[in-house]
């Protein structure tokens, strides 16, 4: 006897519980945040929101950098594992409630549409649900689904809803991550077998193993590509967290539903949880902290394309041997229609990325879910945008009058500011903000040091004014500056020194995992910071020289550093030594002078950097 059709009623009710989790997603989200930080210590609930919703802006830097350097950052990042892990555990849960398949089904649907704007609906997620959805329609239907047509349907789907989604780093690493567990994982299984036998727990030992190695190398050419750097550590960290993955997602998941109901319990299911993510945070560290788990290697487009037809003859060169080995070649080896599929789709994929590139509208768009942070090319001197989707724009110094601040704004796609910061009074950094007053709506203007003239000029234009120093705090939606310097006691009844450099404002960006040092004019020698590990780090003064730097570097290993520098400057910026420091530290540098404008697209769990824009 096979399952009845679920009434009609049944399926409205469905339908009506999809749609109000939707509408309600915020809610839903707010009150699930809420939950997962109960009954838990602080790391392993900031984990827990990150590991369930991808609210990773919580966790400590010195964790962030942990998962970075094992490769482990994705788990922080809301996926197609999420919504794998949310149907495995679902479906055995309704069917306990004797719920019949086809029910269930439909029930698993709801679930999927009313997850995803829960989750943030990142162009990863949007991927995973609809591979999800095609799964459980093809089973509702009773048909024999392909591997490859709920993938090919999902691309077609995120392109034609969001058409630049195919420039997200997220959106690539997760069809790349797919494509590797697709096209090796069959592969990889089946050359386990005689090592891991057929047992159950072999079985789902050589389960995890082939996903993780076929995930890890499908996506290792595009982390290189976009990032410049390989974590040496991160087959042997997957490998060693795997076993703790799915509980302290599933724990997660249940904690925030139950966080829904007032008054549950959740404590005791955050305290089990937090064992679970307390082991991967550990892992990490296990794998993250060596100075030679991270290694800077830097792709071309022609270096990733190498790469991948280097995999693929890899792949069938494999299967080759295999052939010769065997009589037989076993029903699970990738076909070779779908490796030409597969191919094809990555070459799609890279030209989308690599040759037409964002389009002048799609550049001035911000994504809702993330960070954009231009530094502008504005000559001999300092202008830093900071755009965090949904919430104001905050400008960080306005560079030298006339360099044309506000068509630069407005080429950004920036009318009005939330806040400026100036870092200190000097011309090449305070000039342009003066120009703009009056044309450019400001909310408020910051700044530890200010001559008089300067400040009867701001207020005269109507914006009001603040002073601060280290232990003050800017936001603006998730975007945080931290003040790190001057100390308040260095400003009390002074007016602007005769070097104001010695004042100049420090501040630490952060957008969830993200972190960036904007260091003004303040050169570490004289400024003693200890800001944590580091994204990226704007170069004190121009590059100008600096003996504290090598320290910095040592203790933050920044990805990359950018210095906002005049071409053919009277002072020599940037200075030598400096540039060797940098270099001696492995750390990429980008110029103003050489790249124009540089600007990082921060994603939840991605940087790109553009230049010459």
């Amino acid at each position: 006897m096979g399952d009845q059709r679920p009434p009609v009623p049944l399926l409205l009710a469905i339908g009506a519980v999809a749609i109000l989790a939707i509408v309600h997603s915020e809610a839903l989200r707010s009150r699930a945040s809420a939950a997962l930080g109960r009954g838990a210590p602080a790391r392993e609930a900031a984990l827990a929101r990150g590991f369930v919703l991808g609210e990773d802006d919580e966790v400590d830097p010195g964790t962030s950098e942990d998962f970075r350097r094992s490769g482990l950052s994705h788990l922080l990042a809301v996926s197609g594992q999420n919504v794998a892990l949310l149907a495995l555990l679902a479906n055995p849960l309704l069917a306990a409630l004797g719920i019949p398949l086809r029910t269930r089904l439909l029930w698993l649907l709801a679930l999927i549409a009313a997850y995803v704007p829960i989750a943030g609906a990142a162009p990863s997620i949007q991927r995973a649900a609809v591979m999800g959805a095609l799964s459980v329609i093809a089973m509702l239907a009773g048909r024999r689904r392909t591997r490859f047509y709920p993938l090919a349907v999902a691309a077609a789907v995120t392109l034609a809803v969001e058409p630049g989604v195919a420039a997200d780093v997220g959106w690539q690493m997760s069809f790349a991550a797919v494509l590797g567990i697709l096209l090796l994982g069959p592969m990889l299984r089946e050359s386990q077998r005689p090592w891991l036998g057929d047992g159950a727990g072999g079985r789902a030992l050589r389960e995890a193993v082939a996903m993780t190695v076929a995930a890890t190398l499908a996506t290792a050419p595009l982390i290189a590509f976009h990032f410049g750097e390989l974590s040496t550590t991160t087959l042997l960290a997957n490998l060693l967290a795997a076993p703790a993955v799915a509980p302290a997602m599933w724990l997660g998941m249940v904690a925030a539903a139950a966080g829904q109901l007032p008054g549950f319990p959740v404590e005791v299911i955050n305290g089990l949880d937090a064992l679970f993510l307390a082991y991967i945070a550990q892992v990490a560290g296990w794998c993250g902290r060596p100075s030679w788990a991270l290694v800077h290697l830097h792709l071309s487009l022609a270096g990733l394309t190498a790469a991948y037809l280097g995999l693929a003859a890899g792949v069938l060169l494999a299967l080759r041997m295999r052939r010769r080995r065997r009589t037989t070649v076993p029903r699970t080896r990738p076909p070779a229609a779908a490796l030409r599929i597969a191919a094809a789709l990555l070459a799609v994929l890279a030209s989308i990325w690599g040759l037409s590139g964002p389009s002048r509208a799609e550049q001035r768009a911000v994504s809702p879910g993330g960070l954009r942070i231009s530094v502008l090319d504005v000559g001999q001197g300092d202008a830093i945008l900071l755009q965090p989707g949904a919430a104001p724009p905050v400008l960080v110094d306005g560079g030298p009058p006339g360099d044309g601040l506000a068509a630069k704004l407005r080429d950004a796609g920036v009318e009005a500011l939330g806040a400026v910061v100036v870092t200190h009074d000097q011309r090449d950094h305070a000039g342009g903000v003066r120009e703009i007053l009056g044309g450019v709506p400001i909310g408020h203007l910051e700044y530890a040091a200010l001559r008089p003239g300067t400040l009867r000029t701001v207020r005269a234009a109507g914006v009001a004014t603040e002073r601060i120093a280290s232990g003050d705090r800017l936001r603006s939606g998730g975007l945080r500056l931290d003040v790190l310097w001057p100390p308040p006691e260095m400003l009390a009844g002074r007016a602007v020194p005769e070097d104001p450099n010695s004042l100049s404002l420090v501040l630490l960006a952060r957008w969830r995992g993200f972190t960036m040092l904007l260091t003004g004019d303040a050169e570490s020698a004289t400024t003693p910071l200890d800001p944590g590990p580091l994204d990226a780090l704007k170069v004190a003064h121009h590059g100008s020289e600096d003996p504290g730097l090598a320290e910095l570097l040592a203790e933050s290993s920044p990805r990359i550093a950018i210095v906002s520098v005049g071409a053919d400057n009277p002072y020599g910026h940037p200075a030598p030594s400096t540039l060797a420091t940098l270099a001696r530290n492995g750390v990429r540098v980008m110029r103003t002078d050489r790249d124009g404008t540089v600007v990082l697209e921060v994603g939840r769990a991605s940087m790109v950097v553009r230049a010459g824009s």
